[in-house]
C-alpha cells in the first residue's frame, strides 16, 4: 500500500515539474507602480470616501473604490490633483446594500 501512494504522488509531482518549468518571466503580468498619492480614506453608512494630496511634481488622478456589502462594489468619480493639490473622491452603495465595508482608491 506504501508503495501505490509513493508512486501516486510521484507520478502527481512528475506532472506538476513541467507545467511549472514552462512559465518565464515574459509571461509574468507587469507590475504597477506604487501609489503616489498621499491618501485617506472613510466609509460612514453606505458611503464611502478618499480625500488625497499629491506630493508629486505631476498632475496625477485617482478615484475611490468602495466595497459594498450585498450590493455591487462601486467606484467614485476620478479627480485629477495638480502637484500640491488636495481633492475628494466618494461614492455612495445602493439602497440594496448592508453598507460601505471600506474604501480604497487607485490611481491612473
Amino acid at each position: 500500500m506504501k508503495r501505490v501512494l509513493a508512486a501516486t504522488l510521484m507520478a502527481g509531482a512528475a506532472t506538476v515539474v513541467p507545467l511549472a518549468g514552462t512559465a518565464s518571466a515574459a509571461d509574468a503580468p507587469p507590475v504597477s507602480a506604487d501609489n503616489v498619492l498621499d491618501c485617506n480614506t472613510k466609509t460612514t453608512g453606505r458611503q464611502g470616501w478618499a480625500a488625497c494630496r499629491n506630493n508629486t511634481s505631476q498632475s496625477v488622478a485617482f478615484r475611490v473604490t468602495v466595497v459594498c456589502g450585498r450590493a455591487f462594489d462601486g467606484a467614485g468619480n476620478w479627480v485629477t490633483l495638480n502637484p500640491g493639490a488636495t481633492g475628494t473622491s466618494g461614492f455612495e452603495c445602493g439602497p440594496a446594500s448592508t453598507g460601505a465595508g471600506s474604501a480604497s482608491w487607485e490611481e491612473g
